[in-house]
């Protein structure tokens, strides 16, 4: 079968034995990447390796990246989730692993070597997108593509905006920080349409924190779009967001799909992620709507 050589990859590592056994000097050295895409660390998060570890072996990996092209383009994912017979803590951990990657990508991304997150996690079900729990069947490849794509072509000069992390933001995690979700029903449910909008933290350092929303389907047909709206009551305000293109008022964010999450199916889900600032002292959650198209 024909197929794109301009690429290569390797599979089935532990991110922390890349590392300490520097297997990654030597297949830069082969094949010149411009352009890295990680989706790495579900064999360290089923292994119990702790998120600082891993995070640890990324650093080192992203060091090692930048000695090979000092100008680097690394894609990050927030992995997909994981839910094996044979470890019932690997779903918890998947998540806490994935909460701590966007500040540590915040605290190590350059302008000239740009760390973006990519999530993979929102919106795939190890239900009916794995034959195992973990690894993706077609299904699950056909989403984690569709993922990668608008990014990619982003770092590759095309017009889709990235979500890369921000420079500026400290990794530090804070204890204040409101992770309790909120969801909200769709106001108008036309021709059978309805959606809600779940919202939830999933990482924060001091001055900025990173959040998810889940637009999930709860109507008879489906929709061809979606907007959701978001009111802060505490002056945060959004800095980057992916997955959509969003306008901001006040505490009022409004969020639209973009071409490639709008439909979503009865029972299906979408979403979208953004990173935001906070004033340090109080991050409540906002109010949630979902209107579908």
């Amino acid at each position: 079968m024909a197929y794109d050589g301009d690429n290569e990859g390797h599979g089935g590592y532990l991110a922390t034995n890349i590392a300490n056994q520097s297997l990654l000097p030597g297949w830069l050295s082969a094949t010149q990447p411009d352009v890295v895409l990680m989706h790495l660390g579900t064999n360290d998060v089923w292994s119990n390796i702790p998120p600082a570890t891993i995070l640890a072996a990324f650093s080192t990996l992203v060091d090692q990246m930048r000695a090979s092209n000092a100008s680097m383009r690394v894609l990050v994912a927030k992995i997909i989730p994981m839910n094996p017979s044979s470890c019932t803590e690997c779903a918890q951990r998947a998540i806490d692993f994935n909460a701590a990657i966007p500040a540590w990508a915040a605290g190590k991304t350059t302008a000239q070597s740009p760390i973006v997150v990519v999530d993979q996690w929102t919106g795939f079900s190890t239900a009916t997108d794995t034959y195992d729990g973990v690894h993706p069947n077609s299904a699950g490849d056909q989403k984690m593509s569709d993922k990668w794509y608008p990014p990619l072509i982003a770092q590759l000069g095309g017009a889709t905006s990235s979500p890369s992390a921000s420079a500026t933001a400290s990794a530090s995690t804070s204890p204040s920080a409101s992770t309790s979700p909120s969801a909200s029903v769709s106001p108008t449910a036309s021709s059978g349409k309805k959606c809600t909008a779940t919202y939830r933290v999933s990482s924060q350092w001091p001055g900025g924190f990173g959040a998810e929303v889940t637009v999930a389907n709860t109507g008879t047909v489906a929709l061809t779009g979606w907007t959701v709206v978001l009111v802060f009551p505490n002056g945060q305000i959004v800095t980057q967001l992916w997955n959509g293109t969003f306008t901001q008022s006040g505490g009022t964010v409004t969020v639209k799909n973009v071409s490639y999450n709008g439909s979503v199916a009865p029972g299906g889900t979408a979403g979208f992620g953004f990173n935001a600032s906070w004033n340090n002292s109080v991050n409540s959650a906002p109010t949630v709507s979902c209107t579908p198209v």
